[in-house]
């Protein structure tokens, strides 16, 4: 098997293990699910050129290049396009549209160092230590913004359960 042939499989594979999450990761940053599907195809297309040899967490390093690409298209465009609020993030069990919207409205609501966070741990399913070699931020300082974020979220969605009681 030739080097390129390689790194091909290799990026095979990764995106059949986390190109779900790359999309989600890059919409929760730029807003348009279409426009996120393109960059992370974008950054495995590059990657293919290149070499993931040099990669110490494969994973991280496919989280850093989709960041790096939303963050380079949005000084391209230099603009922000808004979330769409009824896209969906998940598949909650018997399907409760109140408290996915809730959910939505109180994760946007986060500001968008801890929203990068909950994303990239939740649904990207990464480790604080990956979290900190995508954002170029301590293990620690992740950690201690997704505490924060989920005190936020809880907050959020307690104040909701009470208004609507």
């Amino acid at each position: 098997m030739q080097p390129a042939e390689a790194d091909k499989s290799t990026i095979e594979k990764l995106y059949r293990q986390h190109g779900t999450q790359l999309v989600l990761f890059a919409s929760a940053l730029i807003g348009e699910r279409s426009r996120a599907q393109d960059l992370v195809h974008q950054v495995l297309k590059m990657l293919e050129r290149g070499s993931l040899g040099h990669a110490t967490d494969a994973k991280a390093y496919l989280f850093t290049s989709v960041r790096n690409a939303v963050l380079n298209d949005a000084g391209v465009r230099s603009r922000n396009v808004p979330l769409d609020p009824e896209s969906a993030w998940f598949d909650p069990p018997d399907r409760d549209y109140a408290a996915e919207r809730n959910l939505r409205r109180a994760i946007g609501a986060l500001g968008d160092d801890q929203r990068e966070i909950v994303v990239l741990h939740i649904w990207g399913e990464l480790t604080f230590l990956q979290i900190a070699q995508v954002l170029s931020i301590s293990p620690n300082t992740a950690a201690s913004r997704y505490r924060y974020a989920l005190a936020r979220l809880r907050d959020a969605m307690s104040a909701r359960e009470e208004t609507n009681a």
